[in-house]
């Protein structure tokens, strides 16, 4: 009971689900349990239930586009970057975000 709630919710990668029903149940818990972190443990004081259904049918949505990506390169570069560094923003809706944001600008050059 010393471990925080999030530690109990197992982070998916979207490129590693598998579709079962036990990886969908260990999502919908990582997205339930990170929610309410963030929204009512945490700096910000907006523990209401709509806000927390809101951002939770949101990660999930962020979550099935993530599953789709195709560049596992920008997928792992990115879940390293929210998830495991020192910066704590390891929501399906973060990572979704700047996968897609990195893969448009992996097709950029810079002209004059």
């Amino acid at each position: 009971c010393l471990f925080p709630s999030i530690a109990l919710a197992k982070f998916i990668h979207p490129m590693d689900f598998d579709g079962s029903d036990a990886q969908k149940q260990e999502v919908i818990d990582y997205i339930q349990t990170k929610v309410k972190e963030n929204y009512c443990e945490g700096p910000i004081d907006m523990c209401q239930e709509s806000m927390l259904r809101m951002m939770e049918k949101q990660n999930l949505k962020a979550f099935k586009q993530a599953s789709e990506a195709t560049d596992r390169t920008i997928m792992d570069q990115v879940v390293n970057d929210y998830c495991h560094s020192g910066i704590d923003m390891c929501d399906y809706n973060t990572i979704n975000m700047m996968y897609q944001q990195n893969l448009k600008a992996a097709g950029e050059k810079l002209e004059w």
